[in-house]
């Protein structure tokens, strides 16, 4: 993706503005400035060159002038006879060292703090070889015309190469002025590398209609002072008011450093203020010199939750993953593809993907040919209901790991059509399980879900029966069976951050069940980190449990993404609450009463301790839900209380 394709992606709305005219000559201009930078024309290397010349003479004789108060009467022959013979020697002994300094072969409309270092050490290196010129040719000058002479040949070989540049810069200034009366009004959050990147940008580019307007740094040392000519006005108890004070329409969080502590703090203060905001994605941005208003993204939901990302050893995921046969269902689902992608970074020996839906597993599959050319990828459509697919599957491919995250999980629609959740979800699981201890699969991850604990709703408790598969499969088996057990994944499908989105788009009202709903949350990366580090941790039979810090208010997310897209709750758009829908719990729970926790080498996983029941008993409550689901009968929910107790069924 270039940098015009970035600006597409990140910036819709500057981008259709732009005529194709535009697009092109802008396109055009950026592969004119990189061929410039490879070669400088030769018409002018020859007129910095005649200038220097020009330099060296005048700073010669003026320096002679000045050492004898600005008069030439004054200057005695014998000093302008010298002049005389050193003069072509000083010329070509200048021109070499500002030759060996690069001096012509510098991009001067460029030209930063190194070039003018270059300028010094020239000049220098070209003044000290003249005084010994003189020593060895017997033409001795003043000293006091040697420390002239440098002032006046450094003064002159900086206001003839920084000359374009400034010209240039008055020429932005009156352009910015002319261009950008109407455009966004920016505060800067931080006063570091990465706010100075942006204004660089900024200030250079003439298609960025941004006006920086003020920098917020909660460095008291910097109050006061300027960055690139933006005023630096205090620190984030400053906010609001500078807002109120600059006419602020847009606030640019620019600290990729900021833990995440630090940076909900700022953003809470932020979203008050009913500007649009946005982030840059992250320090990596920094470290690879990579820092631009491209890659500014739009302020997440995510930035507000207040809690440090998963991290995991990578090291250990890599170990258990590289060179294995890795088999994923539902591949083509929000956590089965980011399954896909995290593990083909991690150099599986083949990636199978499997999945009901031919849209979802064509879209992975595109994207990992693209990013992973070299990746041996095989995706298959297939039922995980059906026996006779999957066990061919499994003959076929011989997986070494499975991530079994094939599933029906949309609350309100399971609790409609609970037969569907039972044969899916349950002897979707099983089957796929009994196809892993077949084949001798080395280990078999389950996704599962909070929802699994003290279920209120079909769904929940047809996870919790595929826990109990799970483990029921582990003590008959040599395959190593695990369930990983999350909350909420922020942007997955069924997810409420894509619908409130969606209905702030429309205008709202936004709808959110009950004020006092609360959940767990996560993103879809940590998710996956979880379940690839379960995988490396699993022995057998455990059941994983994220530590997910405070669970947060849905109504408190729904005010916050209103907030973020720059309109006021109640006023512009309403928040409408429904009442719980069927088999909707009022909080989600991570573990059973029942279940203790032990601790893993990572402070954010936890095992927990399963819980006992007679295999056989749980077979054949199996086999009877199993007929019941298939006969389309009505007693499914009194079948999965008998078999699940703490199901709560809904009167």
């Amino acid at each position: 993706m270039d940098s015009y394709e970035k600006i597409a992606f990140y910036f819709p709305a500057w981008y259709n503005k732009m005529t194709y005219d535009h697009f092109y000559v802008c396109r055009e201009g950026s592969k004119k400035m990189k061929q410039n930078f490879l070669k400088i024309p030769i018409n002018r290397i020859i007129a910095l060159i005649l200038l220097d010349i020009m330099s060296i003479v005048v700073a010669s004789f003026a320096a002679l002038y000045i050492r004898f108060d600005f008069s030439f009467e004054g200057i005695p022959q014998e000093y302008l006879i010298k002049f005389e013979n050193i003069i072509v020697y000083n010329i070509i002994l200048t021109l070499v060292f500002f030759a060996l300094w690069k001096l012509y072969k510098s991009v001067w409309r460029y030209a930063s703090a190194t070039e003018l270092l270059n300028i010094v050490f020239a000049t220098t290196c070209a003044s000290i070889a003249q005084m010994i010129l003189c020593h060895i040719l017997n033409q001795k000058m003043p000293r006091s015309y040697y420390v002239l002479y440098w002032f006046l040949l450094f003064g002159m070989t900086c206001a003839i190469r920084f000359s374009y540049r400034i010209l240039r810069l008055i020429n932005s200034k009156r352009t910015e002025l002319r261009t950008k009366k109407d455009g966004s009004n920016v505060m800067l959050i931080g006063a570091g590398a990465a706010a100075n990147a942006i204004l660089k940008e900024i200030e250079t580019s003439r298609y960025l209609n941004l006006n920086p307007k003020c920098i917020i740094d909660d460095n008291q040392g910097c109050h006061g002072k300027f960055l690139r000519g933006v005023p630096i006005v205090g620190g984030r108890d400053r906010i609001a008011d500078a807002v109120g004070q600059y006419n602020v329409d847009e606030i640019i969080f620019a600290i990729p450093s900021a833990n995440t502590h630090v940076k909900k703090e700022i953003l809470d203060i932020c979203k008050e203020t009913g500007c649009k905001m946005r982030t840059l994605p992250g320090m990596y941005q920094l470290l690879n010199g990579d820092v631009s208003v491209a890659k500014l993204k739009e302020v997440e939901i995510e930035d507000l939750l207040g809690r440090d990302p998963i991290e995991i050893n990578t090291e250990e995921v890599l170990n258990y993953v590289k060179d294995k046969v890795i088999l994923v269902t539902g591949g083509g689902g929000s956590i089965g593809s980011e399954l896909c992608r995290q593990i083909a970074g991690h150099q599986p020996k083949q990636l199978i993907i499997v999945d009901i839906y031919e849209n979802n597993a064509y879209a992975i599959q595109q994207e990992l040919i693209r990013k992973y050319p070299t990746l041996d990828l095989v995706v298959l459509i297939a039922s995980v209901r059906n026996t006779e697919r999957i066990e061919d599957i499994f003959r076929r491919y011989r997986p070494n790991i499975v991530y079994h995250a094939a599933a029906h999980k949309h609350v309100p629609l399971m609790e409609v059509s609970p037969n569907e959740a039972i044969k899916n979800n349950v002897f979707g699981t099983l089957r796929t399980a009994q196809a892993a201890d077949k084949y001798g699969v080395e280990k078999f991850v389950l996704i599962s879900t909070d929802k699994a604990v003290n279920p209120t709703n079909v769904m929940g408790a047809s996870k919790r029966m595929c826990e109990m598969v799970i483990q029921m499969m582990n003590r008959q088996s040599q395959t190593n069976f695990v369930a990983v057990r999350f909350g909420n994944v922020l942007g997955s499908n069924g997810s409420v951050i894509p619908l409130f989105k969606k209905q702030i788009a429309e205008g709202g009202p936004v709808t959110v069940t009950d004020p006092n709903i609360i959940r767990y949350f996560m993103t879809i990366p940590e998710a996956v980190s979880l379940v690839l580090q379960a995988g490396a941790y699993a022995r057998g039979g455990e059941i994983f449990v994220l530590d997910m810090g405070e669970p947060v208010k849905i109504v408190d997310l729904a005010t916050n993404l209103i907030k973020l897209s720059g309109y006021k709750p109640g006023e512009d758009i309403e928040i409408k609450f429904t009442g719980l829908r069927p088999g909707e719990k009022m909080y989600e729970e991570l573990l059973m009463s029942e279940e203790g926790l032990k601790k893993t080498a990572n402070k954010m996983i936890y095992i927990g301790k399963p819980i006992e029941f007679d295999d056989e008993v749980f077979k054949k409550q199996l086999d009877k839900i199993y007929q019941d689901a298939y006969a389309e009968t009505d007693r499914i929910r009194e079948d999965i209380k008998e078999i699940v107790p703490t199901y709560q069924i809904e009167k």
